[in-house]
């Protein structure tokens, strides 16, 4: 896992984030002594209440594996005037500290160029000495000013701004200017909004009226100027500003292709991933991110341990080429495992007679595991999508017993783990009833499991997947099957989708996991549906139309010559509501 990451809080009551505020409110603190309770008290009344303020606030963190917060920033977003206001920055103190000033700040940026901003606006103090007579705070201004313009940003001059509202005060701020390497010209009008609005948002009983209008009387310039650089050398080149697009970042399993079992009857492939990433290549949508790694524990926390470490060692002690197949299969009520023999004991963690093991396979599953956790963690650091393009896939795998292809139940890791931000649903629209999904949150109310599949009286697995499993214990009511006839055409899915739609919107969660399957399209050997490139993309767009941060992981769909198209219609669907867009 990475030193830090850096993640985006717009919700105060989840109680990890209450956690994390409580840190960032030591580190402002520290740093800025006098701000008063007061005021950090308003900071949470602002994020909870943005239409009061008429300013939306979310707050960035670097934090560290442990849940320590190295760092945060507070932004406003003024979207009346298209702006946004850089209101704190700091970073707690220490050797671990080097660079986490510098990545939240660019992800900042990247948060303003996705909101299709101006700009970042902020206030400095000084480094004018006839402004500020503490040579000691001279020169931290210094030090902050010069940060600030390795970016670009740099004082707005020829205003006065930088007038203290009480003559006797010391230090009154530049107003600051990052024009994300647009080199954008502010006009004079353009400036004298954006003034009273920080002014009157920002300090609306400490500015009173004749002092904002003395300020904005004062800007003139048009457009307004720029301050030279002063501390940008050639030793120090400005940072260069990377474009942010509208785009999905996608982790693809670089380690699934070492699973290939060339066996008759076996249909899951490496050229599944390749169909699909050949086709949604060509909608410029996604861009590809590295695989991140995470600990054991993301996976034993949703997997039992002693299965884990089966799968694990019979994978690592099997001769290459070499694939073992349960066969023999223990009353399921009996806990006691069977004979230490591998292959007896694999149809005791197994379902099925075609799932094989073998020595590539725990390898390609605990790579799937990681990218799952991947796009999980890229929600939490802003991105409204993330896809997962995997194999193996996961949702039949259970607690304690892999089958139908899976091992690791990729989306129910991600869906734990997202859990301790916030309520989560799972939507697994693959032809199979997602059976992993419902038996690992059964007794759970705080991950809503919801599934569209082919009626368990003829597909698999067959024995799970009823419309009168709702749960249980505190899950009751939290688990949805929506079980479908044999033959349904495309217009008929919608209808159900809908449902499933208008349930995971009653659950109001803050994260949407989408187990992507393709097997409901017409002709696939594993299903018995009839849907079209042209359903697949009305389906995206009914989820496109959701304002909840999706993650979409990859399941089924075994017809290699439609596959990719079909990927590429439904994503083009989403992708037609503006749906990478929202924040």
């Amino acid at each position: 896992m990475a030193l830090f990451k850096i993640r985006k809080i717009t919700d105060t009551y989840l109680p990890s984030n209450s956690q994390a505020i409580a840190q960032v409110f030591n580190i402002l603190r520290l740093h800025f002594p006098s701000v008063k309770q007061e005021k950090i008290n308003e900071i949470l009344e602002q994020m909870k209440d943005p239409l009061k303020c008429k300013f939306s606030v979310s707050l960035f963190i670097a934090e560290d594996g442990r849940s320590n917060v190295r760092g945060f920033a507070i932004l406003f977003y003024m979207p009346d005037k298209n702006f946004c206001y850089l209101d704190y920055l700091a970073v707690k103190p220490g050797r671990t500290s080097s660079g986490v000033g510098g990545a939240i700040y660019q992800r900042l940026r990247e948060e303003a160029q996705l909101l299709k901003s101006i700009g970042i606006f902020m206030e400095c103090l000084p480094d004018d000495e006839m402004l500020c007579r503490d040579k000691a705070v001279l020169k931290q201004n210094k030090a902050r000013l010069a940060f600030y313009e390795r970016y670009g940003a740099r004082p707005i001059t020829g205003t006065k701004y930088e007038t203290c509202v009480d003559p006797e005060d010391d230090c009154p701020p530049y107003l600051i200017f990052d024009d994300l390497g647009n080199d954008i010209r502010l006009s004079a009008l353009q400036a004298k909004k954006i003034v009273r609005t920080i002014l009157e948002r920002k300090y609306p009983e400490y500015c009173p009226e004749a002092y904002i209008k003395m300020v904005l009387s004062s800007i003139r310039d048009n457009p307004v100027k720029i301050r030279d650089f002063k501390y940008i050398t050639k030793e120090r080149p400005i940072e260069k500003n990377v474009p942010v697009k509208d785009v999905i970042p996608l982790i693809i399993n670089d380690r699934h292709d070492v699973h290939h079992i060339k066996e008759i009857g076996y249909i899951e492939s490496p050229i599944r991933i390749k169909s699909i990433l050949k086709e949604i290549e060509k909608l410029n949508a996604f861009k590809i991110r590295p695989s991140r790694g995470y600990p054991d524990k993301y996976i034993t926390q949703v997997h039992n341990i002693k299965y884990f470490n089966y799968f694990k060692t019979v994978c690592d002690k099997l001769p290459a080429g070499k694939s073992i197949y349960p066969y023999v299969f223990p009353v399921r009520n009996q806990t006691r495992p069977p004979a230490r023999e591998y292959s007896v004991l694999a149809g005791y963690y197994c379902i099925d007679t075609f799932t094989p093991l073998n020595k590539n396979a725990f390898l390609a599953a605990r790579s799937g595991a990681n990218c799952a956790l991947t796009g999980a963690e890229l929600l939490l650091e802003g991105y409204h999508t993330a896809y997962a393009l995997v194999r193996p896939p996961g949702h039949h795998a259970e607690r304690d017993v892999f089958g139908g292809f899976c091992y690791f139940n990729n989306s129910s890791i991600a869906a734990n783990f997202l859990s301790k931000y916030g309520k989560i649903a799972i939507l697994d629209i693959d032809y199979h009833h997602g059976n992993g999904h419902q038996q690992i949150f059964y007794d759970r109310k705080d991950v809503f499991t919801v599934s569209i599949h082919g009626n368990p009286s003829f597909a698999y697995p067959y024995f799970t997947g009823f419309a009168d499993e709702r749960g249980e214990g505190e899950g009751q009511g939290f688990n949805l099957n929506l079980p479908l006839k044999k033959a349904i055409s495309g217009k008929e899915y919608l209808v159900y989708l809908k449902k499933a739609i208008k349930a995971i919107k009653a659950f109001n969660p803050d994260y949407l996991i989408v187990s992507l399957g393709f097997d409901p399209a017409k002709g696939d050997p594993t299903g018995t549906w009839s849907l079209t490139s042209a359903d697949f993309a009305n389906n995206g767009v009914l989820l496109g139309k959701l304002l909840y941060p999706v993650l979409f992981v990859q399941e089924g769909g075994y017809k290699n010559r439609t596959l990719g198209v079909n990927a590429r219609h439904f994503f083009q669907g989403y992708l037609s509501t503006g749906a990478v867009k929202k924040l």
